[in-house]
């Protein structure tokens, strides 16, 4: 009997010593970050995702912890996708290439020419189009995109013939990507649209296979493209995004101060990418590409013209065909409210 009272108020004191205590303060949250670029600092987006692991890890007094996994290590962009929206990792970095599998309306972006310029597009994605873009998304796949940064602006890259207008594209066999957009706007430009690996390009191009394709001009430095290719026109026919993705889920487990600190990290980590990847694009990569004897031109005001009014007609038709003209409707009021307001 003694020994029942004894374990008995054993208890009681140990339960009343935890409820003084309150409860059990919460382990670290972990944050597992899917990359599908190298490791490599140069590389603009690589180092604004180093500084947003930075501020939230600072600014959460570790409470938040993110992990980085670059190089494909959580699969390729449709299988991270894939993985993050069902939470097996919470966020992703990822081109705008298999997004459509998830969210078909994002095609609205794959019309050629459709930012004059950079400061055109930022407003765009950081207004209200950007906005309901990224509601949208959550809503339809259950990842939100909380930010839209840059994967470098596509232009046209020819082995032997230098390319000026529309017309000197007549005939030639150019790489693209396997994206129907991009496809219908090299067939609309009278050239045979030739989907080819990233891997094979350089072959392809050693070979003959294809005459030319369509990158980035820091995509062509890194792959040393510059060796099998001569002749750049920068005629900008793509605006290539990069999307910031959360899964919706775990972002709404959050507190909404660890919110807060994650939206605003992603913020400043976009103006770092893409500052640092205008300047790779226009400065650095173009540089190089002249001093390893690359030309590089600028179409002619009217040659833009040109290539706008052959290429888009048949994109539009494209992508109504795929979305219909709501998201297409909204992008053209951003693009003219933006315009307007930089006007001023």
């Amino acid at each position: 009997m003694k020994v029942a009272r004894l374990f008995a108020t054993v208890v009681m004191v140990m339960a009343l010593t935890l409820a003084l205590a309150g409860p059990a303060a919460a382990g670290p949250k972990t944050i597992k970050l899917s990359l599908h670029i190298p490791p490599k600092e140069e590389v603009p987006s690589y180092a604004a995702i180093l500084y947003f692991k930075s501020l939230v890890e600072s600014q959460t007094k570790g409470q938040i912890k993110v992990q980085i996994f670059p190089a494909n290590q959580l699969g390729s962009e449709r299988e991270s996708l894939e993985g993050l929206k069902m939470g097996t990792h919470q966020m992703d970095l990822t081109s705008s290439g298999a997004v459509p599998n998830f969210f078909p309306e994002i095609q609205c972006l794959a019309m050629p020419y459709l930012f004059s310029s950079r400061a055109v597009a930022w407003k765009v994605f950081d207004g209200w189009f950007g906005q309901e873009l990224a509601e949208a998304m959550a809503k339809k796949t259950g990842m939100r995109m909380l930010g839209i940064c840059e994967n470098g602006i596509r232009h046209f890259i020819t082995v032997k013939k230098k390319v000026e207008s529309p017309a000197d594209l007549k005939g030639l066999k150019i790489r693209t990507m396997e994206n129907p957009a991009h496809m219908k706007m090299v067939k609309a430009l009278g050239a045979s649209p030739t989907p080819i690996s990233w891997g094979e390009l350089y072959t392809a191009l050693q070979q003959g296979v294809v005459d030319g394709y369509e990158l980035p001009t820091p995509l062509t430095e890194f792959a040393k493209l510059y060796q099998v290719s001569k002749y750049v026109i920068l005629d900008g026919h793509l605006y290539d995004p990069a999307f910031i993705w959360i899964n919706e889920k775990f972002f709404q487990s959050l507190s909404p101060e660890e919110k807060s600190i994650i939206k605003n990290a992603v913020i400043e980590a976009n103006v770092i990418e893409r500052a640092k990847q205008a300047y790779w694009t226009e400065v650095q990569a173009a540089g190089n590409l002249v001093k390893e004897g690359m030309v590089l031109t600028s179409p002619s005001p009217e040659a833009r013209a040109q290539f706008r009014s052959i290429t888009q007609p048949a994109v539009a038709e494209f992508i109504k065909e795929k979305i219909g003209t709501e998201w297409t409707d909204k992008l053209n009021k951003a693009i003219a409210d933006a315009e307007a307001e930089l006007a001023k």
